[in-house]
């Protein structure tokens, strides 16, 4: 088992390693396992990098971000422009639906609201927002509505861990409340947690996916 300082190290070394993040302005400390980020990053989308860049190392329980975003003036937009920009970005985007997203911005915080069939639509939207500049964080308020059974829910996401990780779906558990998903059991890291939670969430039909997988000891 890892100590908080070797995870410190190798996370440490996870940040210097990916080149979308600028490590310099990042401090790292641990606890039991528990990451936490600090300081200050230009971009809303390198804050996203470094914190997938701790949860990539193994040991780490979990990941407290506490990063500011301070935008560079040449990158400054008003909400005005980065609300257009969304627009135009939604409007591409091929699996976005039309017409099913609204937008609203301030201080480049951006919420989006609406309604969509499947999860996918939501996290292409919420992707597509986080690489524009001039935007400092999101809030995603889309609702998944979606058109099935919890009955075939449950058997979609059941099939999906069988296929992707037959050995560690053994121990895992699906409850299925409506369209809300409840994951139970153990797991071997914690990449495996959260591909876990993204088969869950992958199934047509789940609004929420809560994810109460244990770490084997």
């Amino acid at each position: 088992m890892k100590t908080d300082a070797q995870i410190q190290k190798d996370v440490i070394d996870e940040l210097d390693w990916d080149p979308a993040v600028r490590s310099a302005h990042i401090g790292v400390i641990v606890h039991d396992g528990v990451v936490t980020l600090t300081g200050h990053l230009q971009t809303y989308a390198e804050k996203l990098a470094a914190e997938r860049a701790a949860q990539r190392v193994k040991g780490v329980n979990g990941v407290a971000v506490e990063l500011d975003v301070r935008i560079h003036p040449e990158q400054a937009r008003t909400d005005t422009d980065i609300a257009a920009a969304i627009h135009r970005t939604l409007e591409w985007s091929v699996h976005v639906p039309d017409g099913r997203i609204q937008v609203q911005v301030e201080r480049g915080w951006v919420s989006l609201s609406g309604s969509v069939e499947w999860d996918y639509q939501r996290k292409a939207a919420e992707r597509a927002v986080r690489e524009l500049a001039g935007v400092v964080g999101i809030t995603d308020l889309i609702a998944v509505k979606p058109r099935i059974s919890p009955i075939d829910i449950q058997h979609n996401i059941e099939s999906a861990l069988a296929r992707h990780a037959e050995r560690e779906a053994r121990h895992m558990q699906v409850i299925v409340e409506g369209s809300r998903v409840t994951l139970r059991g153990t797991v071997q890291s914690w990449a495996e947690r959260k591909a876990a939670q993204g088969a869950a969430w992958s199934a047509p039909g789940v609004t929420s996916v809560t994810n109460e997988l244990l770490l084997a000891s």
